[in-house]
């Protein structure tokens, strides 16, 4: 467990992220940014989780005067192209049969801030997911349940049934679910 002095901020609306931190004991209040995630041609994974991490940040600043923040961006990749979250029922469709029977890759980038020592940290986490091969109807099934639609890669590796999906994982499981927790926790001992 991890306490601190000062308040924490996760610049995020994700109960994901929120139900991790409070994992390790902490209790984040929740900041509500406008913010349009936008990706770029040719911009590398872990350049696009640092920009959008980044752009979070300077919006969050401008909002706590007092505290330490988190901000966070996860995208998923397959064969080097950047899959946000589904626009709609038909696009979920779309990634979820694009990623059946293949490997895909998970990169978090997120950023802690110390408003106190003006200390600021980036880094990022990249796991290694591979999918078994799907059926149009557990696509389907799964679309109904209107879990995908909030999610990097139209998936949840922590639902109960989008995690029938993985056939296997590399690297860190809660980078996947939206916050390498693991490495958050020893950032954060590096900026307080």
């Amino acid at each position: 467990m991890l306490k601190l002095k000062q308040k924490f901020y996760l610049a995020s609306q994700s109960p994901r992220r929120k139900k991790l931190l409070q994992q390790i004991g902490l209790n984040p209040h929740i900041l509500k940014l406008d913010f349009n995630e936008e990706f770029q041609e040719n911009e590398s994974p872990i350049k696009t989780v640092k920009r959008i991490a980044l752009h979070k940040m300077a919006s969050a600043k401008k909002v706590v005067k007092d505290g330490i923040i988190l901000t966070a961006d996860t995208i998923v990749v397959l064969e080097r192209t950047i899959i946000g979250k589904p626009n709609n029922k038909k696009d979920a469709l779309r990634i979820l049969t694009e990623l059946s029977g293949k490997t895909h890759y998970v990169y978090t980038g997120f950023v802690l801030y110390n408003t106190s020592t003006k200390n600021e940290i980036f880094s990022y986490e990249k796991s290694a997911v591979t999918f078994r091969e799907l059926t149009k109807k557990e696509i389907l099934d799964y679309i109904d349940s209107g879990s995908p639609m909030d999610k990097a890669g139209a998936y949840g590796i922590q639902d109960d049934y989008g995690a029938v999906f993985v056939k296997k994982i590399s690297g860190c499981y809660y980078n996947v679910v939206g916050l390498p927790l693991s490495k958050v926790f020893m950032t954060l001992q590096k900026i307080i």
